[in-house]
């Protein structure tokens, strides 16, 4: 199984580099929920007033679990607790800080949370 699957995602035993989070959030996400907007747009299943339609609501409930999963994993190759993703809840300055957390790299070596992914042998 290659690296970063949802199934290792789900189930919490990815060990990724950066590449593959900014895959998964990134390219992934947005790409598949601009469409399933176009999709909900041309239904009529589109609701201005909740910003999304029915099929972007339940893909974005089917994606949320997942992207804390990762988001916790990144956060413990840097040595920091899963908690601090509650940080992203401060106005303005705590995606800020959750972004710098993000893109920092790995602390080399293994620490209490696993190995280093760069370092990790297949």
């Amino acid at each position: 199984m290659a690296s970063g699957s949802s199934q290792e995602v789900c189930s919490l035993q990815w060990t990724g580099k950066k590449e593959g989070i900014l895959v998964f959030l990134c390219l992934f996400y947005v790409i598949i929920f601009i469409v399933l907007s176009v999709i909900d747009g041309v239904t009529g299943s589109y609701s201005r007033e909740d910003g999304m339609g029915l099929l972007g609501g339940i893909y974005t409930l089917a994606v949320f679990v997942p992207s804390i999963a990762v988001a916790v994993r990144r956060l413990h190759d840097t040595e920091r607790s899963g908690w601090w993703l509650l940080i992203a809840l401060v106005p303005f300055i705590g995606a800020i800080v959750l972004l710098v957390f993000m893109v920092q790299d790995s602390k080399p070596g293994k620490n209490q949370y696993g190995a280093n992914p760069k370092e990790a042998t297949v």
